[in-house]
């Protein structure tokens, strides 16, 4: 049973380091004799279910692997932007070994053209007219490669009016050697003005919270902007992924749902100067409908929330992103206020940007909070219904009792009829 035990654990080890980020269902260990699996320790049995994995970590980097891409071309289709996604130590070795290369290519078609014209035979010699110059060997060949495509001129070496394959060289370098700098060179500027390093500057609150605002029951969380440089037009927008399952038996493992944080109203288009409290109003059109605070942990889900605007200083598109996972929905919950009024100006306290405090809210739904609602106001309906059906039921036994006395009365003149004739 030991050895049993201690290939289970492997078994369940492995499985979770093979988790896959698409699906978060359970994982079925493999099956065993009854009595075995009553014998597996308790964490054991934990382990085989899975954990919820994020879609969207904490600091807005998606938690997706693309694999099996047999199109790799694509890539290399649009070199440009492959450059500039790679990290910075790919690009800057990749920026080094491009010019490196062309230099030493061209240095040794330098070198090549005075071997073959005989150049290097005749160093030293006043009446031979070289092709270039002071130019004696390979590694003075490389340095004249350098001077040419980077344009920086020294007067040493030079090339002359007696060599066509050399006027010829000179051009395809410089035209090459140009379209390599503004490729590298816009390459590495667009690498360090990219907007990424301007979202990390845009927070969001660590927990999410649901309490009561203005007798609805709301979902909510903050962002914030740490620079004194706005965001322009910045809009804010929610998605709720989660499994599920349609009506044809299709399973959709990360479904994605739009969450209503003020589309139609026009409060998700934001004036970020201070941190603001962004609000979902769970209605009959909210996802979190029927969910109350006793099923809540017991959700798979995950909200994303995504902040764009375009940065002020450069006018380029940003784009934060962060996520909050039922462990991190608090229930009943608010947030500390952060902005005071001090002399002449609002100062905004960070320091208690992620704190909460616990406000008195209903552990129930919103579905079951509105049906007590009505409930609560259907007694004077009811009253006067009821009182209505009591005069109609009323009514109708007074029609009723007519009704028989009057059949009586008809069948007593009958029979003394009868007894006369008689």
């Amino acid at each position: 049973m030991a050895k049993l035990t201690e290939s289970m654990t492997n078994v369940l080890e492995g499985d979770s380091m093979e988790q896959d980020v698409e699906s978060p269902v359970t994982i079925h260990p493999p099956k065993l004799p009854k009595q075995a699996r009553e014998d597996l320790p308790k964490h054991l049995k934990e382990c085989t279910k899975r954990k919820i994995q994020r879609y969207v970590r904490k600091d807005g980097k998606c938690n997706v692997h693309h694999g099996n891409v047999r199109e790799t071309y694509r890539y290399l289709t649009d070199i440009f932007t492959t450059l500039v996604d790679l990290k910075w130590r790919f690009n800057l070795f990749i920026f080094v070994m491009v010019y490196t290369v062309t230099w030493l290519f061209f240095g040794f078609i330098w070198w090549l053209i005075a071997y073959i014209r005989g150049d290097l035979e005749h160093i030293g010699d006043k009446k031979w007219t070289p092709c270039v110059s002071n130019l004696n060997g390979f590694v003075s060949a490389f340095l004249f490669s350098i001077e040419t495509e980077t344009t920086i001129g020294y007067g040493f070496r030079v090339i002359t009016d007696k060599c066509p394959e050399g006027i010829i060289l000179l051009l395809v370098q410089s035209v090459l050697g140009s379209i390599v700098n503004a490729f590298m060179v816009g390459c590495m500027f667009v690498k360090i003005s990219q907007p990424k390093k301007r979202a990390e500057t845009l927070v969001f609150s660590t927990n999410a919270v649901i309490s009561m605002r203005d007798g609805k029951l709301c979902l909510m969380f903050r962002v914030g902007d740490l620079r004194n440089s706005h965001i322009v037009e910045a809009s804010i927008r929610a998605k709720l992924i989660k499994s599920k399952q349609t009506k044809e038996g299709e399973f959709i493992p990360l479904n994605q749902t739009d969450i209503n944080v003020g589309y139609y109203t026009g409060d998700d288009r934001l004036f970020l100067v201070s941190p603001l409290i962004i609000s979902h109003e769970i209605n009959q059109q909210s996802p979190f409908w029927e969910i109350s605070k006793a099923q809540l942990p017991k959700e798979e889900l995950e909200i994303v929330v995504i902040l764009e605007g375009m940065v002020e200083a450069t006018g380029m598109t940003c784009q934060a992103r962060s996520s909050y996972v039922t462990s991190e929905i608090l229930w009943g919950y608010r947030f500390t206020p952060v902005l005071t009024l001090e002399d002449g100006f609002y100062e905004v306290d960070y320091n208690s940007f992620h704190d909460t405090y616990e406000t008195n809210t209903p552990s129930y739904s919103a579905k079951e909070l509105a049906e007590m609602a009505s409930r609560a106001e259907l007694p004077l309906t009811w009253s006067v219904s009821s009182q209505l059906d009591q005069r109609a039921e009323m009514d109708t036994e007074e029609e009723t009792k007519n009704h028989e006395e009057q059949t009586e009365r008809n069948g007593d003149v009958a029979n003394l009829e009868n007894e006369s004739k008689v």
